[in-house]
C-alpha cells in the first residue's frame, strides 16, 4: 500500500517558455539513464536482494525515482504548456509535438521511445548494485549537461536538486553493495 502526498518532492519553478530545452529534458523522462528506467530497474531488482535491508533500499530509491519522473514531467510540461506553435516550429520539440502535442511522453532527447530493454535485472545482487551505481553516475552526468544547456534559473534549481539526489543514491548503493558482500562472505554454520 502506498501513501501518496499530492505534491512534488521538490518544487518546480519554470520562468520561461522553452520547447527546445523541454525536448532535451525528455532524456530524463524516457531515456535509458532517466528516472523511469531507474525506478523500474530498482523495483525489479529488489526481489532478488539477499537481505531485507538491501530490498528496502532498492524499494526506497526506486519509488523516489518515480517521484523524480513526476518532477521531470512537470518541468517539460511547464516549459511548453503556453508555447505558441511558432515557438515550437523548428525546435527539437517539434517532432515530439507532431506525435504527442505538449504532453510529456517517455522517450529520450532523440525521440527513441522508452523500452524495457533500457533496464536489466540479473538475479545477482553484486552485478545489479554495480549497474545501479553506474546508472546513478550516468544520470548525474546528464543532469550536469542539462544544467549547462539551461538559462532558466528555476529549471536549473530543479535540475541541481535532481543531480544531488543521484549522488546520494550512488552512495546508498555503494553502502548496500558492502552490506550484500558482507552477507555473502559470512560463514554459514549448520
Amino acid at each position: 500500500m502506498w501513501i501518496y502526498e499530492k505534491k512534488l518532492e521538490y518544487p518546480v519553478r519554470v520562468d520561461t517558455c522553452d520547447p527546445a530545452l523541454a525536448a532535451l529534458i525528455l532524456e530524463q523522462f524516457g531515456g535509458p539513464d532517466g528516472e523511469l528506467s531507474a525506478g523500474i530497474r530498482y523495483l525489479s531488482q529488489r526481489w532478488t536482494m539477499p537481505t531485507d535491508q538491501a530490498k528496502g533500499i532498492l524499494t526506497d530509491i526506486g519509488t523516489e525515482e518515480l517521484a523524480h519522473w513526476e518532477i521531470i514531467g512537470t518541468l517539460v510540461w511547464r516549459l511548453v504548456k503556453d508555447a505558441p506553435i511558432d515557438k515550437i516550429k523548428g525546435t527539437p520539440f517539434a517532432a515530439h509535438f507532431a506525435n504527442h502535442g505538449r504532453s510529456p511522453f517517455p522517450h529520450d532527447a532523440a525521440g527513441v521511445p522508452w523500452t524495457a530493454a533500457f533496464i536489466n535485472s540479473k538475479d545477482d545482487p553484486v552485478t545489479d548494485l554495480t549497474e545501479d551505481m553506474a546508472a546513478e553516475q550516468k544520470a548525474r552526468t546528464t543532469y550536469e549537461h542539462l544544467i549547462k544547456l539551461s538559462d532558466d534559473p528555476g529549471v536549473i534549481d530543479t535540475l541541481r536538486f535532481l543531480r544531488e539526489r543521484e549522488v546520494v543514491h550512488f552512495q546508498r548503493f555503494g553502502e548496500t553493495l558492502r552490506i550484500v558482500e558482507d552477507f555473502q562472505n559470512t560463514k554459514k554454520f549448520y
